[in-house]
């Protein structure tokens, strides 16, 4: 059976922000994220990159990111290439325009898992090739494109939900204001009042939902943000480089634990999403991310296909 052809709209573009794709690209990328998950599931091969080669640079520790983008890129046909700080120059003072430059004439694309957003930036700013941001402080990208396509394989639809984020609104709440709004979902978010997401992240959502036709609340009231809801979202209270933090964090973030309580406020037939790792017992209990709401397996799962969609939309030839 002869493959479907790659589409090339978003050929050679970089991934640093959903900001900067169109619902109906972000769409385009979620429905190739269910044809390869279709392909592989059929033991169809699909070496959409065969040849090609991709750095994974890593500033920062991570299971489902690393694992995915190596099985994601090897299942494409290509081969990829880790690289955390200790091993190469970059942790050594070299710049980053000059890390990008000497990649680009040895690699397909670049992944990038860092701190400043500004790192990311500043990467594709001089690489040649299509970077990815596989994380930063401000954004997560790519794991908002695998809640998206879990959401809409439990729902069926994105336009009309109601997603309610609960806790810090950190880089994952910030995705989620993105590309929600973008493909018009409700987003209700519910956060400490010192926690609450970066302002001009909140005014680009606010636009985006505008023109979707949805909503954006930010509260400080979790049963406000959870009421109706459709999906119930939550991360860590204190993520990597916040270590120091974790006791104070547990006292403020206490009221805004996800637990049976609260998910009775949503829509009965909600679903729940965690990026990973969770602490069970803090921002989750056992019964909610264990429980038959739970999509969270299914939704780590999805990193993997979505980022064989953007890695075959943005390496392609």
């Amino acid at each position: 059976m002869p493959l479907p052809p790659l589409p090339a709209e978003l050929k050679g573009r970089d991934l640093l922000s959903l900001a900067d794709f169109s619902p109906q690209e972000i769409l385009q990328i979620l429905d190739w994220a269910d044809t390869l998950k279709k392909l592989q599931k059929e033991r169809i091969p699909h070496p959409y990159l065969a040849g090609k080669t991709l750095a994974l640079i890593f500033e920062k520790s991570s299971t489902r990111t690393r694992v995915s983008f190596e099985v994601g890129i090897y299942q494409l046909g290509g081969q990829a290439l880790f690289l955390s700080s200790r091993d190469i120059q970059l942790g050594r003072g070299e710049s980053i325009a000059d890390t990008a430059r000497v990649l680009s004439r040895y690699v397909d694309g670049i992944m990038i898992r860092t701190f400043g957003q500004q790192v990311v930036e500043e990467l594709a700013a001089y690489a040649s090739v299509p970077v990815i941001n596989g994380l930063s402080d401000l954004l997560h990208p790519c794991q908002i494109l695998a809640d998206l396509q879990t959401i809409r394989e439990y729902k069926g639809r994105l336009q009309g939900l109601k997603l309610a984020f609960v806790g810090d609104g950190n880089n994952v709440c910030h995705s989620l204001l993105i590309g929600c709004s973008k493909l018009g979902l409700d987003v209700a978010v519910a956060t400490p009042p010192g926690y609450r997401p970066a302002e001009h992240i909140v005014a680009r959502a606010r636009e985006f939902a505008a023109a979707a036709g949805s909503s954006v609340l930010i509260t400080g009231d979790p049963a406000e943000a959870v009421q109706g809801a459709d999906v119930l979202v939550t991360d860590v209270w204190a993520s990597m480089g916040q270590e120091d933090e974790q006791r104070e964090r547990e006292q403020v973030f206490a009221p805004y634990q996800l637990n049976a309580r609260l998910a009775a406020l949503a829509a009965p037939d909600y679903i729940f999403l965690h990026c990973l790792p969770a602490h069970r017992g803090e921002e989750v209990t056992a019964e909610i991310i264990d429980g038959p709401h739970s999509a969270v397996w299914d939704e780590a799962e999805n990193r993997l296909h979505a980022q064989k969609a953007v890695m075959a939309l943005l390496l392609q030839d």
